[in-house]
């Protein structure tokens, strides 16, 4: 049985991943390394773990929320809601165009069904999502909240101010993740500004740490398994999520040089030719 649910989200993340390179493809411009490393995590959560309504309400009373902080990979998650059936597949064509409800940092003036708050400015989503989660608990709603948030993101103050809040406050019913790549714009994290240990770091600031090989699905559904199963806890938990940047496009992995830039016409086709579609092409 798991055996088909394995196949199954892969096979999603397969088509979720088309999609990106394809989005970002024809308005030049985006951001494709991030959104194909963290495609099966976000495949694994909407299609998996989460308990989640698709008649969105900005409220999501008696459903588990998630909250995408580091928002410049946006093309997966817009894809990911898309395929849910949050909106018509076919909105993804009109990424980053003039009077699109999909831009390249999500907002929620546009109003567009699966996004509660503004992202992109680094550092800000653990707060919101630690805020979300002591919400639910006031209200006496067993429903989980997951963030997830970029390796370089962690080069943010906020972040660890906001680790040091959640543990003091037993912020339990939060599943937090890092895309741990070791990229960033400027290049990897160790020579940016190096992250240290970030297991021992985030174990310090009282948190269960947990993790994950994010680019091999079997693993991302056991360890989303084991994150639920240790909710409630006491402590709130951190998934330390493995990947390669640009993940299933053999010359974008591993490199940050393929944050933020757009693959041309004949990129793109080679791109294509690596990623099976498998739910149909927008």
């Amino acid at each position: 049985m798991k055996e088909e649910i394995y196949k199954e989200l892969s096979s999603v993340a397969s088509q979720v991943r088309r999609d990106i390179v394809r989005m970002v493809h024809q308005c030049q411009s985006g951001h494709p390394g991030g959104s194909l490393g963290c495609a099966d995590y976000l495949v694994g959560l909407y299609f998996y773990a989460m308990k989640h309504n698709t008649r969105f309400n900005m409220d999501g009373t008696g459903e588990d929320l998630f909250f995408l902080s580091n928002g410049h990979i946006s093309p997966v998650w817009y894809s990911v809601l898309a395929r849910a059936g949050y909106f018509d597949v076919k909105e993804l064509g009109t990424f980053r165009k003039i009077n699109s409800r999909i831009q390249g940092h999500p907002t929620t003036h546009e109003h567009l069904p699966g996004i509660r708050i503004a992202s992109g400015s680094l550092g800000q989503g653990l707060s919101v999502a630690i805020g979300a989660a002591l919400t639910k608990k006031l209200n006496h709603d067993p429903s989980l909240v997951f963030s997830l948030h970029g390796d370089g993101e962690l080069q943010e103050g906020q972040i660890w101010e906001a680790a040091m809040f959640a543990s003091h406050n037993k912020v339990d019913n939060l599943i937090s993740a890092i895309d741990f790549n070791g990229q960033q714009i400027d290049g990897p994290t160790e020579k940016v500004l190096s992250l240290g240990n970030l297991r021992a770091k985030w174990e310090a600031f009282g948190w269960e740490v947990l993790e994950m090989k994010g680019n091999d699905m079997k693993d991302v559904v056991v360890v989303l398994d084991e994150a639920k199963a240790k909710t409630s806890g006491g402590k709130p938990i951190m998934i330390l999520m493995h990947t390669s940047m640009g993940y299933g496009v053999d010359f974008m992995m591993g490199s940050h040089k393929w944050h933020g830039v757009a693959p041309n016409d004949e990129q793109l086709a080679a791109a294509l030719a690596q990623l099976e579609e498998t739910l149909g092409d927008y």
